[in-house]
């Protein structure tokens, strides 16, 4: 069920390293928002760094429930970049929206197919 990445120092799993482009790319914008949108930046932040203990809570148990737990982290990260890249809002560019999300999506799809394996079992 896990897979780790040989490159890295410690022990990465790949999941968590595809993810590592998505925080990259939305850290520093969010680090650059009006500090009147300081809520909804803490929220994202908060959602970001905490996906990271659900893939290893993932990778830990044998519980496809918790495969799914992550799931809905990451849907809920979606979400508020949805959110941000609101017209009405315009707290990210439309290409900044969409290139986090194909980060995400990669994300998504490797997360998708570990759920698959899992099930199998």
């Amino acid at each position: 069920m896990t897979v780790i990445a040989d490159h890295a120092p410690g022990p990465v799993l790949a999941i968590v390293e595809r993810y590592e482009g998505a925080v990259n790319y939305l850290y520093p914008l969010l680090l650059n928002m009006s500090h009147k949108h300081r809520v909804l930046r803490d929220a994202m932040l908060t959602a970001l760094f905490e996906q990271y203990r659900l893939f290893y809570d993932a990778a830990k148990s044998s519980q496809v429930s918790r495969a799914y737990v992550a799931d809905a982290g990451l849907a809920h990260i979606k979400g508020l970049l949805r959110f941000m890249a609101d017209p009405a809002r315009k707290l990210v560019s439309r290409r900044q929206y969409e290139v986090a999300s194909v980060h995400l999506a990669e994300t998504g799809a490797m997360l998708g197919g570990w759920i698959r394996h899992a099930q199998k079992r």
